[in-house]
């Protein structure tokens, strides 16, 4: 079968627009920026960065090999632990158009640093780089822990469930108030069904919540 060309290609990938595993960069201008958002790929699904396409899908082309390295800088020194992404490059009526493609992270989170010394890590949500919560990070840890985990049926476990049976969702402060818990100790509850398969993430005007996850038919 004959491969497509490069610019049938990248057409075909700008046609799906961005979303959860797909961005578009017009230009590498700032690597922290960049490692953003490759915590947020690596710590979701993995997905590619389209470099040289703005955000309409028109392809305006890489500007300088200094992208390049950038990107590299990014994944390498501005990521904890460092991303190993994959780059090609693409050219299309004389613009090159770089996508780098970031895996999965076999272990998470992946970290950017958003400041000397600071590292936080990223979700990526549709089309947009979220903070993650404390509770991805303690879903993370507990994943992470070699110690085995249980789900207990406490009493508040129950209230937790019966809570969502009749209203749907939940936050983790709600959750905190209703079952008299420190927030700490509410975000690993939650974490813990969440990390089972009982509770699933919500994201919704800016806000995080939880509901019971719905069975696949």
């Amino acid at each position: 079968m004959k491969p497509v060309s490069d610019k049938v290609y990248l057409q075909q990938l700008i046609d799906e627009g961005e979303h959860q595993q797909q961005d578009f960069k017009f230009e590498i201008s700032d690597a922290r920026k960049i490692a953003r958002s490759l915590s947020a790929f690596a710590n979701t699904d993995g997905g590619r960065l389209l470099i040289g396409v703005k955000d309409n899908g028109r392809i305006a082309g890489v500007r300088s090999e200094e992208e390049i390295y950038m990107i590299e800088a990014a994944a390498r020194l501005y990521c904890q632990p460092q991303v190993d992404i994959v780059m090609h490059t693409y050219t299309v009526d004389g613009k090159t158009v770089l996508i780098a493609e970031i895996p999965k992270a076999p272990e998470k989170p992946i970290q950017a640093q958003v400041a000397p010394g600071k590292y936080m890590a990223y979700v990526r949500i549709a089309d947009e780089n979220i903070l993650a919560t404390a509770v991805h990070l303690a879903v993370w840890r507990q994943k992470n822990s070699k110690r085995g985990s249980l789900v207990e049926y406490t009493e508040r476990e129950q209230m937790l469930l019966d809570y969502l049976a009749e209203h749907g969702e939940i936050t983790v402060s709600k959750y905190s108030r209703l079952a008299r818990l420190s927030y700490r100790s509410a975000v690993e509850h939650i974490a813990r069904f969440v990390r089972f398969g009982l509770l699933e993430v919500c994201f919704e005007h800016h806000k995080f919540y939880y509901r019971l996850r719905q069975s696949e038919e």
